[in-house]
């Protein structure tokens, strides 16, 4: 690809080639507008963090939920959706319109419009974020969680066609290594962007990509849309907007997205008087583990957990209730600050590890993601999956034991004892649990939890485990793995009008300039409020980024 550079002038520029950014360019180009879609990163990332995710997607009564006998519908779906954001604030506003849109629109034609460019389903629909408070409180009351069919690239792949279609017609040009640094005011509106050519890069998708500059670049536009992501792969920006009530920052971060997802933009769009709202709201996961082939760095994975494994704080407490694996993320998060300690540990059995654990990320599901349907089947006979084997035998957060007095001497090697776990204390608590267990009345709420899920038939099948005795010999060997906090999203960012168009603070429309994605809060400058639903990220980028696309062309 030549390297485009000096002064160019075009409809629109859109600022980040992920997906957000796709689908904006797609609707514009659909609407005969011109197109520079530029992005700092080599071709190789072209998709952004959406290529390397699960390919999870929120959708309400939908037919993969009724054909599981999953009752839904938009009423629940917003009692859910408003119980979990917890909107609190004047700067809510619009966060709290973009949600009811997007709740109309995940049970309207959200799926229509997806089978239309060739998106397909798995059929079974996951539960996350399973809440365990009232009917009132965060969580899902059913499951939502829709997986595409062919995971991230699978939902990257319709839109990175229409637009390379685009390109085809002369609509839109595709300029890579252009990293923008600022917009281009005249009169208070947006005229254009103003950056810096980087040098070629051969790097593979995700890794580090040379800053070096090799010639400035200045482009002129009627409308400029960032969609440019979050701040997860820069670290002191996430822990300089680290909420008190998530407890202190964590210094030990693994990173679930590459560092050029850096927030660079969005402090250069903030910079030109942008408003910025909700900055301290960030979605970071509790489960994460280092990756054993890291592609970016300190690359982590997070484990996709069923609600089986006994989850202990790092000095071997069992965590509160509701504190179950897959039911309140940042509700673990900020008991977690408590403890004095970065790390939690999962206590599992083989058994549970075989039906229970999954990975998070399109590369850790071939079989999803390569639409094999006979990879997939064997999801549902015995054995552990071969990414999670692969952890087994080569992660540094794992421990593997036929016993218990190994299984924690392992744990307490992996930390060098600090703080140092007590045999008798672990073996206590699970010697109590597996007590808990052994008959159908219980007062221990996760095993309640359990008997619960497997009442759903697709957790029955692929999802959770039979209720059976963490002791007992022939459920192992017992493993244990060691939990990282990992950073994910930026659940805050640029306050938006239902349009797309970005505000000034105060509340006034600043001309010309438009933004959809993570930079955008997914909408409104933080649709998800405190917390979100998941399956609402990649949905979020998708209805944004179709407002804005469709938004900047009506206007121009």
């Amino acid at each position: 690809m030549a390297i485009e550079s000096g002064s160019s002038e075009t409809d629109v520029v859109v600022v980040g080639a992920g997906l957000a950014g796709l689908v904006a360019t797609a609707e514009l180009a659909d609407a005969g507008k011109r197109v520079i879609l530029l992005e700092q990163e080599p071709e190789a990332s072209f998709g952004g963090q959406a290529w390397w995710s699960f390919g999870g997607l929120f959708l309400i009564d939908s037919p993969e939920q009724r054909r599981l006998r999953v009752h839904d519908s938009l009423e629940l779906a917003r009692q859910d959706w408003f119980g979990t954001a917890g909107f609190d604030r004047t700067e809510d506003h619009w966060p709290r319109r973009w949600a009811e849109a997007y709740l109309q629109f995940a049970a309207g034609e959200k799926r229509a419009w997806l089978k239309e460019q060739g998106v397909g389903f798995f059929p079974v629909v996951g539960w996350a974020e399973r809440g365990g408070y009232t009917a009132t409180g965060p969580g899902n009351s059913v499951p939502r969680f829709h997986i595409v069919w062919g995971t991230g690239p699978g939902i990257v792949e319709p839109f990175a066609r229409r637009v390379r279609a685009a390109v085809d017609a002369g609509l839109v040009e595709l300029r890579f290594r252009h990293r923008v640094s600022e917009l281009l005011l005249s009169g208070g509106a947006v005229t254009g962007v103003r950056g810096a050519v980087l040098e070629p890069s051969g790097v593979a998708r995700g890794e580090a990509s040379s800053r070096t500059e090799v010639a400035p670049f200045e482009i002129a536009a009627q409308a400029v849309v960032v969609t440019a992501g979050g701040i997860g792969g820069n670290h002191e920006l996430v822990r300089r907007n680290w909420p008190a009530r998530l407890g202190p920052a964590p210094q030990r971060l693994l990173s679930g997205v590459p560092a050029h997802v850096d927030g660079a933009m969005l402090q250069a769009t903030e910079a030109a008087g942008a408003s910025v709202v909700n900055a301290d709201r960030m979605w970071h996961y509790t489960d994460g583990i280092r990756n054993h082939s890291p592609v970016w760095a300190e690359h982590g994975i997070r484990i996709l957990p069923g609600p089986s494994s006994m989850w202990l704080d790092a000095a071997g407490n069992r965590l509160p209730v509701p504190l179950f694996p897959g039911f309140d993320t940042l509700g673990t998060l900020a008991h977690i600050g408590q403890t004095g300690y970065e790390h939690t540990w999962f206590v599992a059995t083989h058994k549970i590890v075989e039906k229970e654990f999954a990975l998070s990320g399109s590369e850790q599901n071939p079989d999803l993601t390569g639409k094999d349907i006979r990879l997939l089947a064997t999801r549902v006979t015995a054995g552990i999956a071969a990414p999670v084997r692969a952890f087994l035998d080569r992660g540094e957060d794992f421990v593997v034991a036929p016993t218990l007095p190994e299984l924690v001497a392992g744990m307490n090697r992996i930390t060098g004892g600090t703080p140092a776990l007590e045999l008798a204390a672990i073996e206590r608590e699970i010697v109590a649990r597996d007590r808990e267990i052994e008959h159908p009345f219980t007062k221990d709420l996760q095993i309640t939890a359990i008997r619960g899920a497997r009442n759903y038939l697709g957790d029955k099948l692929i999802r959770v485990a039979p209720p059976h005795r963490l002791l007992d010999p022939e459920a192992g060997p017992l493993i244990a793995v060691r939990l990282n906090i990992i950073t994910r999203k930026t659940l805050g960012g640029l306050e938006t009008d239902l349009s797309g168009r970005v505000l000034r603070p105060g509340g006034e429309v600043f001309p010309g300039l438009y933004a959809a994605g993570e930079v955008a809060g997914f909408g409104g400058g933080g649709m998800h409020g405190y917390r979100s639903l998941e399956g609402t990220f990649l949905g979020g980028c998708l209805f944004s980024g179709r407002v804005a696309g469709r938004a900047a062309a009506a206007a121009l």
